[in-house]
């Protein structure tokens, strides 16, 4: 499988991942955690995939898409910290005054787990936040010790797969996803 990750600046790539199936459901577009609560609770139906449209033009798409081929597979929602829910977060704390990016969301289509893409889309990523001038990016994983962790939840990733990538532990949180306790993980790109 050759996976290859590129911004998202494909709208119909980042639907297939993260859109509804229905244009007027008022499912998450991957904006939860990247629109300020008030303007997240004020978009209904299309005006939320009208947002990421108007994302995916801009000249910092909202995340990266991962192909095999020209399917699209995978998705990381990606953003300086600054311009998310995080930096309002009183579970998950900065470590310090660096503007750091923030990956938030990583996510494999169905039929496409467990084929190596999740660290390709998260090394992605990384390259994302670095060409677009970040001195370092965070993720926030569950911590879950190699126990199983509900679909749903995972979206956050995992400890593991950070480490990994390079991503050392900077400080605990006081979030937890899907019953496991939440960690800042952060690689340095300086």
């Amino acid at each position: 499988m050759d996976i290859e990750v590129r911004a998202a600046t494909d709208f119909d790539g980042v639907r297939a991942l993260v859109g509804p199936k229905r244009p007027d459901a008022n499912v998450c577009w991957c904006l939860s955690h990247r629109v300020t609560a008030k303007e997240n609770a004020s978009l209904h139906g299309p005006e939320r995939g009208e947002l990421v449209r108007r994302m995916c033009a801009s000249e910092r798409p909202p995340g990266v898409l991962a192909y095999d081929g020209d399917e699209p597979v995978g998705w990381a929602g990606v953003a300086p910290r600054a311009d998310t829910q995080y930096a309002r977060s009183r579970k998950i704390p900065r470590v310090d005054d660096l503007d750091v990016w923030t990956v938030w969301c990583l996510r494999v289509r169905p039929g496409h787990r467990g084929k190596g893409i999740l660290p390709r889309l998260l090394d992605g990523a990384v390259d994302f936040a670095r060409e677009h001038g970040a001195p370092a990016i965070e993720g926030y994983p569950v911590d879950n010790r190699g126990e199983k962790v509900d679909l749903t939840m995972a979206f956050v990733g995992f400890r593991s797969l950070f480490e990994r990538a390079g991503f050392v532990r900077a400080a605990d949180t006081d979030s937890v996803s899907g019953g496991f306790p939440r960690v800042v993980m952060r690689l340095d790109l300086r």
